[in-house]
């Protein structure tokens, strides 16, 4: 079950300046080891930040989503 993983990094992408949202949440990325995980919670579907994960971290990470809205958005990304 995924809820029981440890996270190493949670971020809450509204507390970030949205210029800078993207680069900070892959930096925090790409801080991680292998086999860690890192949780996001959002206020909108994280949709656009999972295909740039796709492009630039391809084979890279997982992503599953924990919650998905209506209000909020928590995923679960973690390092291969």
């Amino acid at each position: 079950m995924m809820n029981a993983i440890q996270y190493t990094v949670k971020i809450h992408a509204p507390e970030i300046a949205p210029r800078i949202r993207h680069p900070r949440i892959l930096e925090a990325f790409d801080r991680l080891k292998t086999g860690e995980y890192m949780h996001l919670s959002n206020d909108h579907d994280p949709k656009p930040l999972q295909y740039q994960f796709m492009i630039e971290r391809e084979g890279l990470f997982t992503w599953e989503y924990l919650e998905n809205g209506p209000e909020q958005w928590r995923v679960a990304i973690g390092k291969k």
